[in-house]
């Protein structure tokens, strides 16, 4: 059985080998270079000192996936928009963790009075645009060769779930 719950510090092994091998062999993250432990301890410490939640999916005592979210962008206005992250490894993708991953990362914006989820996707990435659709997101925009890995240009579409908060926003 898969539970869901919130990531702890002794999680980051296990987070750190499933992030590594979506860098290694996919297109869900743009990046070339695995991380390292350090780095994912500091990305851990970074959302703990915020307030974002983690959220892991676990089965048997094994992590197979993960996800979070963070801000969009660093300006002031932006504030109500978040940008959300999903993975799962890579046994267990397309068995309904993602859905189950991404069902409390919206919860959670809600209750944090957020606005926006933009989620940028690899346009290859079937799985995951319909997975987010099926939570109501729209795609808003798509990038047309604005990534590079393994040869090839990579095209990113953004797509966004507007939520019913706030009411009324602070500006300050």
């Amino acid at each position: 059985m898969v539970t869901i719950r919130l990531a702890n510090e002794n999680d980051l092994p296990q987070l750190l080998i499933i992030y590594n091998d979506i860098i290694i062999n996919t297109t869900a993250v743009y990046q070339y270079e695995p991380h390292t432990f350090e780095m994912r301890k500091a990305w851990y410490d970074s959302k703990v000192k915020d307030g974002i939640p983690v959220f892991v999916a676990e089965e048997n005592n094994v992590i197979i996936g993960f996800s979070t979210f963070g801000p969009f962008r660093a300006w002031q206005a932006y504030k109500y928009t978040i940008e959300n992250s999903v993975y799962v490894a890579a046994t267990q993708r397309c068995k309904g963790i993602g859905r189950l991953l991404l069902e409390p990362l919206i919860k959670t914006a809600k209750e944090k009075n957020m606005h926006a989820i933009i989620a940028g996707i690899d346009a290859t990435n079937e799985a995951s645009l319909k997975l987010h659709t099926s939570f109501g997101f729209e795609e808003v925009a798509h990038f047309k060769q604005v990534g590079y890995k393994f040869g090839r240009w990579l095209d990113l579409k953004f797509l966004e779930l507007i939520l019913e908060t706030p009411q009324h926003p602070n500006e300050l």
